[in-house]
Order: structure tokens, then sequence, then C-alpha cells
């Protein structure tokens, strides 16, 4: 069985030194069968940072990436949230 990981860039609303208060909310609202794989920073313009995120889902599960992703949209301080890449593992 494979897994499915998503990488989306996610906005702040404004400008963040410090994304952990940020990770840990991302975190929280996962899904109990998924898992964070990696985060990353991306500057956008003027001191503004993207929070680079790399989520583990399972293949057999369906749903669970829409559901991630609503949640994700209406985070508190989250502008925007863009699906950058989608792709298979069989780790």
């Amino acid at each position: 069985m494979g897994s499915v990981i998503v990488t989306y860039k996610v906005f702040p609303i404004d400008i963040i030194n410090d994304f952990g208060p940020m990770k840990k909310k991302l975190e929280a609202s996962l899904p109990a069968s998924a898992s964070v794989d990696g985060y990353g920073e991306e500057p956008v313009a003027y001191g503004l940072k993207a929070l680079l995120v790399q989520v583990k889902f399972p293949e057999d599960q369906t749903g669970l990436v829409d559901e991630f992703e609503k949640k994700l949209e209406t985070m508190e301080g989250v502008s925007q949230a863009q699906t950058l890449m989608v792709r298979r593992t069989s780790r």
C-alpha cells in the first residue's frame, strides 16, 4: 500500500517571522492517519514568506485530502493555500 504526498504553499495574512504557532495549528488539524513529511519557507515579496508543507496521506482512504484542504483554508492566520504538487509514493 502506498501513500500520497501533497505539497502545499500556505500564505499567512501578515508578515510572520516564526511559523511555529502556524505549524502547530496545521498539525492539529490533520486527520489521524495523515502526517507532516516536511516544512520549508519561500520568500514571496517585501519580507512576506510562505510556508511550504508536505503532508503524507494514506492512499487507500478517500476524502482525507479534501477534508484537510477545507480546514487549511479556514485556519486562523492563513490568507490562502495552494496545492503545488501531488505525488504517489510506495513508502
